[in-house]
């Protein structure tokens, strides 16, 4: 599984840097457009993903195994909610998210099969308590990015732009 992640881990950064140079071909008031989405906009899908890896990130970071690595994340202004927009800026959004994606890899680079096991403690939203091994909850972590991100590449297709491929093997051949 460690293989895996690792690779979740890096697909989440290059499909985030595709993403971005995507949606900055369109207008602020384009990226900012109220298109009917969960988080109504670009803008909004884009935030919610940097604010719900912040809140992941910062519950490892509460794991001994994780709290070294994690540091960082402890020294960021926290969001209070998913719906938060933490920046309304395009090219400011960009810059938190690429420094959230190299805290990622750097904690990808910690990660072998003994501490995916390892049980994460954290309070959910609605401050419930529960326990996950690590490696599920990455899981989770890279799903909800994934599944956000297909959003963001719709509502490009509304806007016309032409995301490109987004599939994973794509990045695997680029590796290659």
């Amino acid at each position: 599984m460690t293989e895996y992640l690792k690779r979740m881990a890096r697909y989440n950064q290059w499909m985030n840097k595709r993403l971005y140079n995507k949606v900055q071909l369109l207008s602020s008031e384009e990226i900012a457009k109220d298109r009917g989405a969960f988080f109504s906009s670009m803008l909004g899908t884009l935030n919610h993903l940097l604010v719900a890896d912040m809140f992941w990130l910062r519950r490892f970071s509460g794991s001994k195994v994780c709290k070294d690595v994690l540091a960082p994340i402890r020294e960021m202004v926290m969001p209070t909610a998913l719906h938060d927009m933490l920046y309304d800026d395009i090219k400011v959004l960009e810059s938190k998210r690429k420094e959230l994606d190299q805290l990622i890899l750097s904690f990808a680079e910690t990660w072998d099969e003994a501490m995916l096991v390892e049980p994460i403690r954290y309070r959910n939203m609605a401050r419930e308590k529960y326990e996950r091994k690590l490696g599920a909850l990455l899981q989770h972590l890279f799903n909800h990015q994934t599944h956000h991100r297909g959003q963001v590449t719709t509502l490009l297709f509304q806007a016309g732009i032409d995301p490109e491929a987004t599939d994973l093997l794509v990045m695997m051949m680029e590796e290659e």
